[in-house]
């Protein structure tokens, strides 16, 4: 099956998708390389032909860059994992824009408050980021913790949605 790439600007830089014909993305990211996004993809499950093409999903990122922050959580991912993987990716899409959980209320989440290091590992092999707001988790202290695409990404991405961004918006939360 053949996938098509795309990358678009963003205010945080290049954004890159991998996406099949029937639209779901299999990966993205912060990052202009097609290469980078599917390391990110387990090996056996990485296309052998990508092509230069339109991926409708980036459609929804430049509407969160406009401020519907949801909206990317609409889009049909694939997503390959273990079952546990796979369960916390989903519960990544359920996290709202503005009210980040720490890791250790994402573990609870997840069935298991004492399993932080598994949640955390969780977001850390997220595939297609933004689609699946890894950056929505944070540590117990309210820092950043680690983000595969930077933590100045994820900064920007937090506070965008903590002010709830929108067009022509002049002051937050407006």
């Amino acid at each position: 099956m053949t996938h098509f790439s795309q990358t678009i600007d963003t205010p945080d830089g290049p954004f890159t998708a991998v996406a099949g014909a029937d639209g779901a993305v299999l990966a993205s990211g912060w990052t202009d390389s097609v290469e980078d996004v599917l390391s990110r993809v387990r090996p056996e499950h990485r296309p052998t032909e990508v092509e230069a093409g339109t991926v409708t999903a980036l459609d929804a990122v430049g509407a969160y860059y406009r401020g519907e922050h949801a909206t990317v959580t609409t889009v049909p991912v694939v997503l390959h994992g273990t079952d546990g993987q796979v369960a916390g990716w989903e519960a990544l899409r359920r996290i709202a824009p503005g009210h980040p959980l720490t890791y250790t209320e994402f573990a609870a989440e997840l069935g298991n408050p004492q399993a932080v290091r598994a949640a955390a590992s969780v977001c850390a092999r997220n595939p297609v980021a933004l689609f699946v707001p890894c950056h929505r988790v944070l540590r117990a202290d309210g820092s950043l913790g680690g983000f595969a695409w930077g933590e100045d990404v994820k900064r920007a991405l937090l506070a965008r949605e903590e002010r709830g961004e929108r067009p022509g918006d002049s002051r937050p939360g407006a």
